[in-house]
Parts: structure tokens; sequence; C-alpha cells
């Protein structure tokens, strides 16, 4: 059975690495390869492929976003993140946002072949660094209720939207409220939950 694939790069030399890479594997088919998410939002619908390899860190939207919106009019396309860094933030924004690998670019190229077949598949392929740190975060107690019980609702909703991964300035105009408003939910839901960062706030929320 043939993979169809699509690649979202900005980087021209990996892009074409990567291109290069699934043309030469003959269960691979390469549909597209866009330097940006604008460019990959207008065409990938039009002609949606099995697996997108997306990078995480693009100019403008970044790659998790591009994931949230494809996946929510194309929930069968699967989606593998490729990133540079070992970021726990962008890691969880990404499996927010509906993907199901997560893999460093320096991922070896027939490691990378088996995760499309993987993720393509069913599976969650991702490198062991990251995959170690989803463990770490989801292995340990759950947080006291009464913290989140401390929350008001406008505090929630600012959470929901923080765990979706939106930034501060997109928050406050999805919100409806000021960027000073926004800053205040900061400092108050920060210290409800006994926490010190967006990563620890959004990760305590979701295992509520």
């Amino acid at each position: 059975m043939t993979i169809r694939v699509s690649i979202v790069e900005d980087d021209e030399g990996i892009r074409s690495s990567l291109a290069a890479m699934i043309r030469r594997e003959g269960r691979l088919k390469l549909l597209g390869e866009y330097p940006d998410a604008e460019t990959a939002l207008k065409a990938i619908p039009g002609n949606p492929p099995d697996v997108v390899l997306m990078d995480i860190n693009l100019p403008g939207m970044k790659g998790f976003e591009c994931v949230r919106q494809l996946k929510s009019e194309h929930p069968g396309i699967q989606f593998l993140m490729l990133t540079v860094y070992e970021d726990s933030e962008s890691l969880f924004n990404s499996l927010r946002a509906g993907a199901s690998g997560y893999l460093l670019k320096r991922t070896a190229p027939a490691r990378l072949i088996d995760a499309i077949h993987d993720v393509h598949s069913g599976g969650a392929p991702m490198s062991p660094q990251l995959a170690r740190r989803v463990v770490q975060h989801f292995a340990q107690p759950n947080p006291e209720t009464s913290d989140l019980n401390n929350l008001t609702p406008g505090e929630k909703e600012f959470l929901d939207q923080l765990a979706g991964g939106y930034a501060y300035k997109e928050i406050a105009d999805r919100m409806n409220i000021s960027i000073d408003t926004v800053r205040s939910y900061v400092r108050t839901v920060y210290e409800k939950l006994h926490v010190h960062s967006r990563t620890e706030a959004v990760v305590k929320y979701l295992k509520r």
C-alpha cells in the first residue's frame, strides 16, 4: 500500500532532503512540499495526504497551529512533527493540536521512514528523549483538585486557550479581553496552581 506524504518545512535544504528520501522509498508517494503553514493550509485540503511531515518552528503560523486547523477539517490525516529542539512546550502543544508523532530532525532517515509507516498504521512514534518527557509529566500524581476548584470561569477559559497553544495576543482576541487582563490571568492562574511556567500550568490543567 502506497502512503501519500506531504512536507511542510521552511528550510529549503531540509525540505529537499526529505523530499528526496520519500521519492527513493517505493512505498511512499510525495504529494507536495510547502515552505510555510499558510501555503500548506491552502494546498493540502485540495489534495490531502495520508501523512504530513510538519516542521514545528515555521515562519508566521507555527506548525502546531497548522496541524490544529488541518486536523479539524481532515481528521484522517496523520501528522508527524519534526523539530530541532527537545522542547516540552512545543511537544505538548503539538499533541494537543492532534499530532500523532514527534521526532527530532536529526533522526536517521531509516528511522524516519519507519515512523511514517508507524504513524500511518495508528502508532505514535516519538524520539526516546521526548517520550521520556511525556512519561515524566503524566506519571506524576494527580494535582490537588482544590487548586483547580479555586479557578474562576474566566481563568478556566484562559487555561483552555493556553492549552490550545495560542499566544497571549491571540487569547486576548479570542476571549475579547485586553492583553492586560490576559497578563492578570497569567499571574493569578500561576499562583493558584502553584506553577511557574506555561507548560506546568497546561500539564496540570490537562491532568484534572
